[in-house]
């Protein structure tokens, strides 16, 4: 291969913003701009409160009080005019919001001659809002390290091996790309040269390098590590398998769960219910209570004391910003979430119904022994080489269970003559001249006398009832009888076991296996209700059924497991082995097939659901507290202010728990 001069082209400005980067990060920015540019609200906002602070102190010496007031106006135009410019976009479009109602009361204060608590009231506000910007942005970091991930361009390898850049968007199925040793694998393809470890913690949450060779699929996302990989792209970027991940949790982080939607359509009203309030208080209090309309005891100043604390700011951030650190955390840990809905309803739910093949097992077979059942002319040790020296030609999993246990056992092969496959059936050859036939009963039962067949069946028939598959191996006279078991995933019993001990959770399986496999692998995991001989219409009915009393989690794989997954009240699909459509009907996915997160999954929910209701207590009582007494004259203006946005912090750095 001979490589040529790369062509670098400067990237565009519409793909910087599609990179969902910050601004700050722009390179059409200078760097003495950028530098500026980084946290700029948030150094406003702190410009803004030390100059408060010196103008606080000036207004104590009468003689400086002019330079008192000029410092407050740089206050106002700091800390202020952000909000009123938002405010007036608000206002323009008919939308009364938090922003509105804050800046309005602000701005009053001066007209009342409290300046100063109007300028704090902006100033924390400010500070309130930089804060809650970088909490959103720390809850939204998995996503935006994923798009910082993707790259933009990718080496393509022409005709003569050259070289050139060119952006993903017009890179097609079938092209050759070129990835070095340290890059990211920018699409999905099979690798056709070379081999390389790449790590695949930002798809999946699995920091093992994983070794990828000529044949294998890479998944675009995944880092190269040490050795350069060509390779044959099979999806677009649009389609590909870091796309695919990146649109699922922005959907989940821009769904609204329940709750929120709820108190999103009720903010308008409580908006205006609050200014509408603030306004009769202002104008009926000098009546009924027979107090001034201005000064520190006036209706006014009450009036806006209880418009500042009455202000649902801690209620608006507490809700989204608990379930953004949800996701995020999710996310990193390789459980892809549609939606923040499904965290309270997997909260909810009070039954995890499992799938067994792919899901509680591996979907492989394990070899379990193998017997001699008739003639014992040819030792086991023998029969065993036979069928290994078979099955080195085959792929199905029989094959492969015997393949695996021979090679951990360093068996031996021996010369196989006329080897020929039969469809359905299984393999046949000559082995020193004897005929052998490897494969299922029938296909033995055809090639031995009546009575032999007869006892054969009788043998396979008691085997199976135990919950076991067998294989028939037929060497001249002489037939053994292979069997094997499913294979349990890796401590699934450690993981699921806590479900039922400590999140009290009631476990089943739903298997379209036969009873007595489905009965051996209930036990071997500790479950004590399956269900077994399912077709999939059956299963959706038991999901139907048992989802109508208590809230359920279908765990599943399969295309055949897709209508209950999408019935359940949540579906959790085993993201690496799961079919597309079994990955469509689900809510959640675990990328790398970790069914141990589950315990840590429900617990993640739970404490999400305990975390929104805490923030929304914090919230409630920091307005009763301040607002009512506030409205009483027991609460200065600068008092309800400070409540109201501590109130605010308290919330956001709460629902940061969730992160961990």
């Amino acid at each position: 291969m001979t490589f040529s001069e790369n062509r670098i082209k400067p990237i565009l400005f519409d793909e910087f913003f599609e990179m969902g980067m910050a601004e700050s990060r722009s390179p059409f920015l200078t760097p003495a701009s950028r530098l500026w540019s980084h946290n700029l609200p948030l150094k406003a906002a702190l410009i803004a409160g030390i100059l408060l602070f010196i103008s606080f102190v000036l207004s104590f010496y009468e003689n400086l009080v002019p330079f008192s007031h000029l410092i407050l106006v740089f206050v106002y135009f700091l800390a202020g005019v952000p909000a009123l410019i938002e405010s007036i976009e608000d206002l323009a479009d008919f939308e009364i919001n938090i922003d509105v109602l804050m800046t309005l009361a602000a701005f009053s204060s001066i007209f009342i001659g409290n300046g100063m608590e109007g300028a704090l009231l902006l100033v924390l506000f400010a500070i309130s809002g930089a804060m809650e910007e970088a909490v959103t942005s720390k809850a939204k970091n998995a996503i935006s390290s994923l798009h910082r991930l993707t790259p933009t361009k990718a080496t393509v390898v022409q005709s003569g091996g050259i070289l050139i850049d060119r952006s993903l968007s017009d890179i097609t199925v079938g092209t050759i790309i070129l990835v070095k040793s340290g890059e990211v694998i920018p699409l999905d393809g099979d690798v056709i040269e070379g081999s390389s470890s790449v790590n695949l913690v930002h798809l999946t949450g699995e920091n093992v390098p994983v070794l990828k060779k000529v044949g294998d699929t890479v998944a675009a996302g995944a880092r190269n590590l040490e050795g350069a990989l060509t390779v044959k792209v099979t999806h677009t970027s649009a389609d590909s398998t870091l796309s695919r991940i990146i649109k699922l949790v922005t959907q989940a982080q821009e769904s609204r769960p329940r709750l929120q939607r709820w108190f999103d359509s009720l903010s308008r009203t409580y908006a205006l219910s609050i200014i509408g309030l603030s306004a009769l208080f202002a104008l009926s209090f000098p009546y009924i209570f027979n107090l001034e309309f201005l000064g520190h005891e006036g209706s006014v100043y009450r009036a806006l004391a209880f418009l500042i604390a009455a202000s649902p700011c801690a209620l608006i951030l507490a809700i989204p910003i608990a379930y953004l650190s949800a996701i995020s955390a999710c996310a990193r840990n390789g459980i892809l979430l549609k939606g923040g809905i499904t965290l309270d309803a997997l909260a909810s739910c009070k039954i995890i119904a499992f799938d067994k093949t792919g899901t509680l097992t591996t979907g492989e077979l394990q070899y379990l022994g193998l017997e001699a059942f008739h003639g014992e002319d040819i030792p086991t040790e023998k029969a065993l080489s036979v069928a290994y020296s078979l099955e080195r030609n085959a792929v199905h999993p029989i094959a492969k269970a015997i393949l695996d246990h021979s090679q951990k056992n360093n068996v031996s092969t021996v010369a196989i003559e006329e080897f020929k496959t039969i469809p359905g059936y299984g393999l046949q050859g000559t082995y020193e001249k004897l005929p052998v036939y490897l494969g299922n009963l029938a296909f033995i039962q055809d090639k031995v006398d009546a009575a032999t067949a007869k006892a054969l069946e009788e043998k396979a028939a008691l085997i199976q009832s135990q919950g076991e598959l067998l294989a028939f191996l037929l060497i001249g006279k002489s037939i053994f009888l292979f069997r094997f078991g499913d294979e349990l995933r890796p401590h699934v019993k450690e993981a699921i076991a806590p479900l039922n001990k400590e999140r009290d959770l009631k476990l089943l399986m739903l298997t379209g296996d036969h009873a007595a496999n489905a009965q051996r692998v209930a036990q071997m995991v500790g479950l004590k209700e399956y269900y077994a001989d399912l077709r999939p219409e059956d299963k959706l009915l038991h999901v139907t059924q048992l989802s109508e009393k208590e809230g359920l989690a279908m765990i599943g794989d399969g295309i055949n497991d897709a209508p209950a997954l999408a019935r359940a009240t949540v579906g959790i699909c085993m993201g690496k082995v799961g079919s597309a459509t079994a990955v469509d009907a689900a809510d959640i996915i675990l990328l790398q097939d970790s069914i141990e997160k589950l315990d840590w999954l429900v617990g993640k929910s739970r404490l999400t659901k305990r975390i929104v209701t805490q923030n929304l207590t914090i919230a409630t009582v920091a307005i009763l507290v301040a607002s009512i007494p506030a409205l009483a004259g027991l609460v200065p203006l600068w008092a309800a202010v400070i409540m109201h946005e501590g109130g605010t912090v308290l919330v956001g750095l709460n629902a940061l728990r969730l992160l961990r």
